[in-house]
């Protein structure tokens, strides 16, 4: 049995209300406990306790973070739950200092982390299709990943040294939405990163 911290970083708007990522990390939250996990679930706009979400982070086996991409980024209030939890947590529950010392000053930067063993996933939607990302003759992206795009969330959590799992996206889910489909992919992609039990959505 693993400690699951699932965080939905969703921004709603009035075109945009969150149903759909907070869909997902209700799955996601269904299928962790059906596996046998414990599972604690933030919904960052309903609000949250910074003390709280740090002892989550350090409790946690897995961090899961469910959101839209917005401006090729996380929604502003997902990044201002980094800016409160992880600033607190600098203080030696998610990492102890940047990773330099006073002998070494100009190395090893970023690697002060102490969440060595916590594991996390990203689980991203998208209003981009799929066919915007790994091609080369696309113009935007110029064959980048989606996982290029998130290298600053990446490099957050390598600050604190967990450990990446494999991303889950759903694209095009504005435009020309497959949300049925997402769902199945999505169940599908949890029992590949957690295949200790499968899931089986009611």
């Amino acid at each position: 049995m693993s400690n699951i911290l699932i965080i939905n970083g969703t921004q709603p708007y009035e075109f945009a209300p969150g149903r759909l990522n907070a869909s997902f990390a209700q799955r996601a939250q269904e299928a962790m406990a059906a596996k046998g996990n414990e599972v604690r679930l933030t919904t960052i706009s309903d609000g949250y306790d910074v003390e709280a979400e740090v002892a989550s982070h350090v409790w946690a086996d897995v961090i899961i973070m469910q959101f839209p991409v917005n401006w090729m980024g996380t929604p502003w209030v997902f990044k201002k739950y980094m800016d409160d939890v992880y600033t607190a947590g600098m203080d030696g529950r998610l990492c102890a200092g940047d990773g330099r010392t006073t002998e070494a000053p100009k190395a090893n930067y970023g690697m002060g982390g102490t969440l060595k063993g916590t594991k996390y996933m990203l689980s991203v939607t998208f209003n981009a299709p799929k066919e915007a990302f790994d091609a080369p003759s696309e113009p935007f992206f110029q064959g980048g990943s989606v996982d290029d795009l998130l290298r600053p969330v990446h490099l957050n959590a390598k600050f604190f040294a967990m450990e990446q799992l494999p991303t889950f996206a759903a694209f095009d889910v504005m435009k020309n939405p497959e949300i049925e489909a997402d769902f199945k992919r999505f169940d599908a992609h949890l029992n590949s990163v957690f295949p200790e039990v499968a899931y089986v959505p009611a």
